[in-house]
This record gives C-alpha cells, sequence and structure tokens, in this order.
C-alpha cells in the first residue's frame, strides 16, 4: 500500500508589499502548524518522505511540523507552488516506490482539487466534508494499493482520513 498525506500549508499572513511565495505564516498559522505536527506524530502517519513547495508559507508550516515527527527526507519541489492538480499528479507519479509515506505541502487549488480528483472510496462522512473546502492546515490521507506511485490516477485512492484544525478542537478552519 501507498500512503499520500497532502498537508494545505497553514494559515498565513497578508503583509502589505510582501510577494505571495514570500508571505509568512500567521501567530494562529504557527499554532496550527504545531497542531497538525502533533497529530501526524501520534497517529504514528509519519511520512518517508516529505516534498515542500518553495514558498515561505509552506515551508514555515513544515519548520513547525517536522520536530514532531523526527528524521524525514525533505525536499523543496518547485513544481508544487501554483501547480494544477495535474502537475501534482505528475510529481506523486515521479516519486521512488521506495518511500511508502509521502507527504506534500502546498497551496489551494490544486491540493483540493488533487485529492478529489484522486479518490475513489472512502467514509461518507470525510468524503462530504472534503466536498467543501481543503481549509488551511487541512490534512488530507489517500492510500492507494499497489507498490509504485507512477500506478496512482484518478479515481485509484481510498480516503483514509481528512482532518482539520476545528476537527481537533483549534477553533475555526479557513
Amino acid at each position: 500500500m501507498l500512503r499520500l498525506l497532502l498537508l494545505r500549508h497553514a494559515k498565513s499572513s497578508w503583509p502589505a508589499g510582501v510577494l505571495d511565495v514570500e508571505r509568512p505564516l500567521s501567530p494562529r498559522g504557527r499554532k496550527a502548524a504545531v497542531l497538525m505536527g502533533d497529530y501526524l506524530k501520534e497517529e504514528r502517519l509519519v511520512p518517508d518522505l516529505a516534498l515542500i513547495s518553495p514558498a515561505r508559507r509552506t515551508e514555515e508550516t513544515w519548520d513547525l511540523v517536522q520536530p514532531a515527527l523526527g528524521e524525514v527526507e525533505c525536499r523543496r519541489e518547485p513544481r508544487l507552488y501554483e501547480a494544477t492538480a495535474a502537475r501534482l499528479l505528475t510529481v506523486v507519479q515521479e516519486v521512488n516506490p521506495v518511500n511508502r509515506r509521502l507527504l506534500m505541502i502546498g497551496h489551494n487549488p490544486g491540493f483540493e482539487d488533487l485529492a478529489k480528483m484522486l479518490i475513489g472510496d472512502g467514509t461518507p462522512e470525510d468524503c462530504s466534508r472534503l466536498s467543501g473546502k481543503l481549509p488551511t492546515a487541512g490534512l488530507v490521507v489517500v492510500d492507494f494499493p499497489g507498490t509504485g506511485w507512477e500506478d496512482v490516477k484518478a479515481h485509484s485512492g481510498r480516503l483514509e482520513r481528512f482532518v482539520t484544525p476545528k476537527s481537533l478542537g483549534a477553533g475555526e478552519d479557513d
């Protein structure tokens, strides 16, 4: 089995005059990132490989999630920034199958679109919640049969869980 963990970056701020790629996390976002890192650890959702968008808010999200996970190979992946679902799927399909659990940290609308594209099955409750919006710091976990990421196709995955800071008791989702 292969497991894909899609984590949207935590809530960012919008400082005047700052380019989109340089936007930092907000204080609320920093708290949510730590919460999600703790959740990943507690649920034993530790990836073999993390691919991170080069945007400042995704890198800061990883920097706050990673300490809970221990040593995880991490790569900055420029193709994750402002990516469509199709481009994100290409990135997934190129991952070496030695990495059975893949974490990607990136952006909407690409991450939300990718999750919806890949899911063919899952609990009705989680699928229904995901049919809305993937909020900041939202985590989608999708399992796939098979041995290689190149076999991942539309509707081939099972939504294992969909978790948000709000569902963990941390206030509102964005």
